[in-house]
């Protein structure tokens, strides 16, 4: 037998064989079977997998998934893929056979299968998760919070405890900590521990002969895409990141001078990005914070509200990470301020991120890990836009877009040894508010001609959007001060335990319990919302309900609406005694995360008795009425024009409780039937069709029937659109 077929051989046992284990041996978990956990405690929110890392389309078929900011709002992802890759050099296998680059592999589009192999995957609670009812039935935003286990002790609100064997015979322990406290909502804090154990499945009693690694890199990848809302108003490219533009920052380089010049934050390690020009002409106009003027571009996905163009910036986040601790060595567990000791940006189609094996036959995956320090910076590579913005650019960029990449490194461990390395992930920028409000003064200063009063220039509105720069690493500053105070920070009161929100026909009302713990609790707020649950919310009591209050009516509601609500307890002023970068002397609140209703409640009426004391509203429905003048006065009294926050909504009151409603044309063509089975006397009609095609404008007929009695009667209405 020659050498050459030896030497496979044993390759073809140790990648083949040694992984199956993992499958024969009883494990705390299984690759087939990923464990998915969601971090929502603030205003940031994403998810985690057992394997260690995040993978392009890990959880579910869409690009942009995770890292959601403002979480309060829907389509807000900023992640498209993360990976984390763990390399060794000269490193001996069990059957003897030395391998010069051993590297092991989650993400970004790869599963680790046979890689790596999750131990444990837990969820740590500071409290058990409240429960949110609207009329009996729990609300849930859709990324539900599975709670292994409560410890009151826990410095954060929420913990997630993750743990991993690998190929290379070391155990990642990964922990993910999020905080609820209104100034540090916005980022997580993960600590990693590496350690050279030998255990190279997820049965920890089957080990690798014990060795020292050499040349050991811990690399991460990062696939920003801001965000996914601005990929239905740019272009569908931008959801995988095209023109995702990537900066740095505490890498030893020269301080970048194309964007966001001098010194400005060399202190702070890190790497960060944002919505930048899109190759290739997307737009008529600056496409800098994706102000959106017209309908979405896009109709495969659902959008947000299809409606709205009135210039709402959709893409103003910044998204980033930095180092807050990384071992100088497995004997020197002190601060590395050379660490990460690469950063650099990666073509995210590049095949050195794709189709990755375990033990790469070269060195290309190695040498990225070792990159060192790449110059210029992407951004400073892009460079500034052409004349004409709108043109949009393609230097340095590919048709997947640039991914950044950190490397800490290279590190000796002997059995036993570990390394750790702390880091902080954030994402912020402009405000819902401030997002709309600069970008519709963007598009009264672009569009119209003259330009509306009030109207700003495309380098007046970026200016505004790169406010979001200095916010992300004001956050960075946060988190660093958290870190460095052993997360003692001031903290807010405990939300409400549980909320009820309940229809009636007067009011809807509103009851909670307390948890009875935490800091002190001084009064309450409500906030409601009219339309969708990702509006804007407007507290809807003057000044703050009392420390007893465990109830509240919301009688200021028009009916045919629908309302979202949610509550917070508010902290007494002088708990807050500063630290971490809080404000001192602040009432701390809850945070709306943990209260936040996510189904309708509505003003409900009794059934009706009178068949002709039915009535549609509005009645006429005109599409160009103001939505904010939305009443008018005629003989039946005082009638709205428009739904607040459901303006193609007709209803049909006081009608009876079971009863079928069949809308014509003039002409007599059946156009939609509703059947109302609810016992309540509203039932409503979205203005399209049965095929889903709204209507045109012209009279119409409704034919309400009892189902109960067989009484029937007619009503005319008007559509002018």
């Amino acid at each position: 037998m020659n050498q050459v077929f030896q030497r496979e051989l044993r390759r073809f046992c140790f990648i083949i064989f040694v992984p199956l284990i993992a499958f024969i041996v009883p494990a705390a978990d299984s690759l087939a079977q990923v464990n998915i956990k969601f971090m929502s405690v603030g205003s940031l929110r994403s998810w985690f997998a057992s394997t260690g890392c995040e993978i392009e389309e890990g959880r579910v078929l869409t690009q942009q998934d995770g890292l959601e900011w403002p979480s309060y709002y829907r389509y807000q992802d900023t992640e498209a893929a993360k990976g984390l890759w763990i390399g060794a050099t000269n490193f001996t296998d069990p059957t003897n056979f030395t391998y010069p680059y051993a590297i092991v592999h989650v993400g970004p589009r790869v599963a680790g299968t046979g890689e790596v192999f999750p131990v444990l995957m837990e969820m740590v609670s500071k409290f058990e998760p409240p429960k949110i009812y609207v009329d009996g039935a729990l609300t849930s935003s859709g990324r539900p919070v599975i709670n292994d286990r409560v410890d009151p002790t826990l410095p954060c609100d929420r913990i997630i405890i993750n743990e991993v064997n690998t190929l290379l015979g070391i155990t990642m322990t990964r922990k993910i900590m999020g905080f609820s406290q209104e100034f540090h909502d916005n980022y997580f804090i993960y600590e990693y521990v590496f350690k050279n154990t030998g255990n190279v499945n997820a049965d920890p009693t089957i080990e690798l002969p014990s060795q020292t690694l050499t040349g050991v890199y811990f690399y991460f990848q990062y696939r920003y895409a801001v965000c996914a809302e601005a990929r239905y108003v740019i272009g569908n490219s931008a959801g995988w990141g095209i023109n995702t533009m990537n900066d740095s920052r505490g890498d030893s380089l020269t301080p970048a001078t194309t964007f966001f010049p001098g010194n400005r934050d060399n202190d702070i390690r890190a790497q960060y990005a944002w919505h930048g020009w899109h190759p290739g002409k997307i737009t008529s106009y600056d496409n800098i914070g994706a102000s959106v003027w017209n309908p979405p571009q896009s109709t495969f996905e659902p959008f947000s509200d299809r409606t709205d163009t009135s210039g709402r910036l959709t893409a103003p986040q910044f998204v980033g990470n930095a180092t807050l601790f990384a071992s100088r060595s497995a004997t020197d567990q002190t601060d590395d301020i050379g660490q990460p000791s690469t950063t650099s940006y990666e073509s995210s189609d590049d095949p050195v991120l794709n189709f990755n094996n375990r033990f790469p036959g070269n060195s290309a995956e190695y040498d990225a890990m070792r990159r060192r320090h790449l110059s210029p910076r992407h951004a400073d590579k892009v460079g500034q836009p052409p004349s004409d913005p709108s043109q949009g650019l393609s230097t340095a960029s590919s048709t997947g877009g640039q991914s950044s990449a950190k490397g800490y490194g290279p590190y000796t461990l002997a059995p036993g040894d570990s390394i750790r390395i702390v880091m902080v992930e954030a994402v912020a920028g402009l405000s819902r508010e401030k997002a709309i409000s600069v970008g519709e003064r963007f598009k009264n200063g672009n569009k119209f001609t003259p330009p509306l009063p009030g109207g700003i220039t495309a380098a007046q509105k970026n200016d505004s959007v790169y406010t979001g720069r200095d916010s992300l690493f004001q956050t960075f500053r946060r988190a660093i001060a958290n870190y460095a105070a052993g997360f003692n920070i001031p903290q807010p009161p405990y939300p409400p335990k549980q909320v009820d929100v309940t229809s009636s026909g007067d009011k809807i009302s509103l009851t909670w319990d307390l948890y009875g713990d935490g800091p002190t609790v001084t009064g309450f707020r409500v906030y409601r919302s009219t339309g969708k649950s990702d509006g804007m919310y407007t507290r809807i009591h003057q000044g703050d309900l009392p420390a007893s209050a465990r109830s509240f009516d919301d009688t200021t509601t028009i009916r045919g609406g629908d309302n979202y609500y949610y509550v917070v307890a508010v902290g007494d002023p002088a708990d807050n005694t500063g630290g971490g970068l809080t404000p001192p002397g602040v009432a701390l609140t809850s945070n709306r995360s943990y209260s936040q209703s996510y189904e309708a409640a509505q003003l409900r009426r009794p059934a009706g008795t009178v068949m002709s004391a039915i009535r549609i509203v509005p009645n006429p429905y005109i599409i160009s009425s103001n939505i904010n003048t939305q009443q008018i006065v005629t003989s039946q009294g005082v009638v709205s024009l428009r739904i607040p926050g459901a303006p193609d909504r007709l209803a049909f009151y006081n009608i009876p409780g079971y009863c079928t409603i069949r809308i014509y044309t003039e002409l007599g063509e059946l156009v939609y039937t509703i059947e109302h089975k609810d016992g309540s006397g509203d039932a409503y009609w979205q203005s399209i069709t049965s095929s889903n095609q709204v209507v045109v404008s012209g009279v119409y007929i409704a034919v309400i029937q009892d189902t109960k009695t067989g009484e029937m009667v007619r009503k005319k209405f008007v559509i002018i659109r």
